[in-house]
C-alpha cells in the first residue's frame, strides 16, 4: 500500500535532540570531552561576565559551536547560525534545545569576539586537544579544514608593536585594544600541510 504523500506536522514534539544522534556517532565522545572541560573553565567564565546586565550567550555554547564551525568548515557565521537554526546535530552539540531561539550573528559575533581576547579560548582548546590525546582519540590521517578560520582566530588579536613594548587600549570600538598601523603580526603556531591546497 502507497503511503500519503501529504504532510502533517504535530502541534507538539516529544523528540529530543539527543535521540537522533546515533551512539556511533563521532561528535559523542567529543562533547563528553568538551563538557568536561567546560566544566573545569566554569569558575573563568564566572569571572569574565559581570553578574548584572543583560545575559550573554553561553560561553560554553559558544565554544562549543566554535569548534562546530572549524569541524565542518562552515566559513561564517552567518552560515554557522543558518546550520545551527536547522541542524539536529549542531543544535545537540552546541546544548541548544530544538525549539530555542537562535541568537543574532552580530550577538553571536561579539560575544565569540569578547571570547577570543582572552586566554579561556585557547585553554579550552588544549585542554580538549590533551584529552583526545589520552584517550588515544587522535589520528594521523589526513583531515583538511578551511585554514583561513584557523588563521583569522589565531590572528584576530595578534598584533603587537614591533618594538615590543605594550600598551593600554585607546578608544571605543572591536578592536580598540589593537591600533594596526605600524605594527606587526605575530605569526600564529599553526601549520598547513602543502599537500592540502
Amino acid at each position: 500500500m502507497r503511503g500519503s504523500g501529504v504532510r502533517s506536522d504535530s502541534l507538539f514534539s516529544y523528540v529530543r535532540c539527543e535521540s537522533r544522534v546515533p551512539a556511533s556517532h563521532p561528535l559523542r565522545p567529543i562533547r563528553d570531552m568538551v563538557d568536561e572541560v567546560l566544566e573545569v573553565l566554569s569558575p573563568e567564565f564566572e569571572e569574565m561576565y559581570s553578574r548584572v546586565g543583560r545575559p550573554s550567550i553561553a560561553p560554553e555554547k559558544l565554544l562549543r559551536a566554535l569548534l562546530l564551525q572549524a569541524f565542518y568548515s562552515i566559513r561564517s557565521e552567518r552560515q554557522l547560525m543558518e546550520q545551527m537554526d536547522y541542524n539536529l546535530l549542531v543544535r545537540w552539540f552546541t546544548g541548544l534545545s530544538m525549539d530555542a531561539a537562535m541568537w543574532d550573528v552580530t550577538v553571536f559575533t561579539k560575544n565569540r569576539d569578547r571570547l577570543l581576547s582572552g586566554d579561556v579560548a585557547a585553554k579550552f582548546l588544549s585542554a580538549v586537544v590533551a584529552q583526545a590525546r589520552a584517550r588515544n582519540l587522535l589520528s594521523d590521517e589526513h583531515f583538511s579544514v578551511d585554514g583561513t578560520l584557523l588563521d583569522a582566530w589565531a590572528s584576530m588579536k595578534s598584533f603587537r608593536p614591533k618594538d615590543g613594548g605594550g600598551g593600554e587600549p585607546s578608544g571605543p570600538g572591536r578592536n580598540a585594544e589593537r591600533d594596526f598601523p605600524g605594527r606587526e603580526a605575530v605569526e600564529p603556531a599553526v601549520t598547513f600541510s602543502p599537500k592540502a591546497t
